[in-house]
């Protein structure tokens, strides 16, 4: 009797998920997209303007992954586009062995993404961002193949080399996250990675033939007038001490004339601009000690550098460790800030700014940096740390400068700011990088996905 009757649950469930397939198949829209992120949304800008790009060519987009930051309001508030929010792992997680940590935490999310794919998801795709690639690839390529859903992978980085970095390459787990990855990333249906060295390097390495889609600034990041600035730092005054001067409807380095007129500041401080998710690809003694030869050279009285303000965003898990390290400088003439800006004020500061540093090295080199590309969609140029590829987009001496320790960075800023504002030289240098940057703004996001991306899905 009891085998009678789990003989039968056994079949009402095998005919109701064939049902449910067939139905799924059926009745799939030809034009809906899923975009999974095992990460925060918000800050997944990448991903975000695929959702945007799919939305704008008439498709339905579902978005899965972790709250936490928000996403654009183009994607909140669209009829278009559904997001699904996949369930935080429990916070009792972080205080048992790593091993322990990380099968519990495998198996919660591989659980929620799951749970949400197979009960929430019609699509006819499905675009995974990689890394990370556990428990995301496999669960979307099961799904996909159930469903009959084209699998996509968008290839940022590698995710057993991020691995590596803090448990050493010849660890188990990074050996099973790169089977994963080549296993799974052949047998996707479509392939997109974010330079020409990944393309060869995922050909030759697993033959996986990827699309070359290079991240592109999207029109948020743009120049902005005198006017927006002063605005800005007005408003950013209010918040942090460094950028006021006392004066009310004025900042430190822009003033308001009594005609009505918004002008900079004669002798003002620089302001330095960087940007960072706060991991271990990063590592940000590098400026910190260009900045304190920055400042010892500044107790000259002769040097004829400005004060230095250097706002660090974003967030991360680093973040408390290095505020701490910030906190211990108590420098005279240069001052670290690390606010977290709204998506609207962030290209505001970026385009406010008198130049921009980058620290990331990629774990594999064969990633390019996305702030960096922010940061040149506001006509910003930068002082990059350099790695394999950084060529791709920076070019040394022609539109931005390429530093390899912390002493050449030093160096950098000391030549760029010295009688700044009025040193004609590095006017000249200014205005010859930010002519070669313009040329970089003729193509956005927008447009470049629309060459290189839409036809692979027309």
């Amino acid at each position: 009797m009891i085998l009678l009757i789990y003989s039968s649950i056994l079949i009402i469930f095998i005919s109701w998920l064939l049902w449910t397939i067939w139905s799924r198949i059926k009745t799939c829209d030809k034009k809906r997209m899923c975009i999974v992120v095992l990460g925060d949304i918000g800050r997944s800008p990448r991903m975000q303007y695929h959702a945007l790009s799919f939305m704008n060519e008439g498709y339905f987009v579902d978005i899965v992954g972790y709250s936490g930051s928000e996403p654009l309001e183009e994607l909140k508030n669209s009829p278009k586009v559904n997001i699904h929010y996949l369930t935080d792992v429990p916070e009792w997680n972080n205080q048992i062995p790593r091993l322990l940590s990380y099968i519990i935490k495998t198996l919660w999310q591989s659980v929620h993404l799951a749970r949400i794919l197979f009960i929430k998801i019609q699509s006819s795709y499905l675009m995974a961002q990689n890394p990370p690639a556990i428990p995301t690839i496999p669960i979307c390529w099961c799904y996909c193949r159930i469903f009959q859903v084209q699998f996509i992978i968008d290839w940022h980085n590698y995710a057993y080399s991020i691995m590596a970095l803090t448990i050493g390459r010849e660890h188990p787990l990074v050996k099973i996250t790169m089977f994963i990855e080549s296993f799974f990333g052949k047998r996707a249906d479509k392939s997109f990675c974010v330079t020409n060295a990944m393309k060869n390097d995922l050909n030759s390495r697993w033959s996986i033939e990827a699309t070359v889609l290079y991240d592109r600034p999207p029109l948020a990041f743009k120049p902005i007038d005198l006017s927006e600035k002063h605005y800005l730092l007005t408003r950013l005054s209010k918040t942090y001490e460094e950028f006021r001067n006392g004066e009310e409807g004025s900042s430190v380095l822009t003033e308001c004339l009594a005609n009505g007129e918004i002008q900079l500041r004669k002798q003002r401080p620089a302001l330095i601009v960087s940007s960072t998710s706060w991991t271990e690809d990063e590592d940000f003694s590098v400026l910190f000690t260009a900045l304190k030869e920055y400042e010892l050279a500044c107790c000259n009285e002769n040097s004829m550098l400005p004060n230095l303000i250097c706002a660090i965003t974003g967030k991360g898990p680093l973040k408390d460790f290095w505020t701490a390290i910030i906190k211990f400088k108590q420098w005279k003439h240069v001052k670290i800030i690390t606010p977290w800006l709204s998506n609207e004020d962030y290209p505001k500061l970026l385009a406010s700014a008198d130049l921009g540093i980058c620290l990331h090295t990629s774990t594999s080199g064969l990633d390019l940096p996305m702030k960096v590309v922010d940061m040149f969609g506001c006509g910003l140029p930068v002082c990059a740390l350099n790695f394999n590829c950084l060529d791709e987009l920076v070019r040394h001496e022609k539109n931005s400068l390429v530093f390899s320790n912390d002493q050449e960075l030093s160096s950098q800023l000391k030549t760029w700011f010295f009688n700044f504002p009025n040193n004609q030289q590095q006017i000249d240098k200014n205005k010859k990088f930010r002519q070669e940057l313009e040329n970089f703004q003729n193509l956005r996001w927008a447009g470049n996905w629309r060459d290189v991306a839409l036809p692979c899905f027309d």
